[in-house]
C-alpha cells in the first residue's frame, strides 16, 4: 500500500499507521543521555575527593621520608667526619646523597638549623648543620605546619 491518504482496507490502514508510528530504536533520547551524564557527574564528585586525599597522603609520606633521610645523613656525616656539614651541598659532594631531595613545596628549599656550638658526637671538632625542616608554612593532614615536622 502507499500513502495513508489512499482509501483501502481498514486493517491495512491500521498496519500502515503502526509502521509509521514506530520510531527507530538505534539511538538514545536526550533524556537517556542526560541521566547517564548525571550519574557520571555524581560518581566523579564522590571519587575526586578520595583521589585528592590519596595524592596528598603520598606527597606527605614522601616529604616525611626525605626529612628523615636528610636528618639521618646529617648525623651520619657528623659522626664520620667529626664535624657537622656547613650546607646540604656538603652532603652531596661527600657522596652521602645523590641530590638534595625536594621539600613538600616541590623545590629543594629546606630551612637548615645551624649552630656552631651544637655537638652531635664526642669527637666533633666543628659545629654546623644539625637538622633541617620544611620552608613551607602550609598545614599538613596532621594539623601541624610542615615547617614544624
Amino acid at each position: 500500500m502507499g500513502a495513508l491518504t489512499q482509501a483501502g482496507d481498514p486493517e491495512e490502514v491500521i498496519l500502515e499507521m503502526q509502521r509509521y508510528g514506530q520510531r527507530d530504536e538505534r539511538g538514545f533520547t536526550l533524556i537517556e543521555m542526560m541521566v547517564v551524564i548525571a550519574i557520571m557527574v555524581i560518581l566523579l564528585s564522590m571519587a575526586i575527593p578520595i583521589f585528592s586525599a590519596s595524592i596528598r597522603q603520598a606527597k606527605e609520606e614522601n616529604f616525611r621520608q626525605n626529612l628523615e633521610t636528610l636528618n639521618r645523613v646529617i648525623y651520619q656525616y657528623t659522626l664520620d667526619k667529626q664535624k657537622a656539614p656547613k650546607s646540604l651541598e656538603d652532603l652531596k659532594s661527600a657522596g652521602y646523597i645523590e641530590k638534595v631531595p625536594e621539600d613538600i613545596t616541590g623545590s629543594a628549599t629546606w630551612e637548615t638549623e645551624e649552630d656552631d656550638s651544637t655537638i652531635m658526637s664526642l669527637g666533633q671538632k666543628e659545629g654546623g648543620l644539625y637538622g633541617v625542616h620544611s620552608s613551607s608554612n602550609k598545614v599538613g593532614s596532621n594539623g601541624k605546619a610542615y615547617s614544624e615536622w
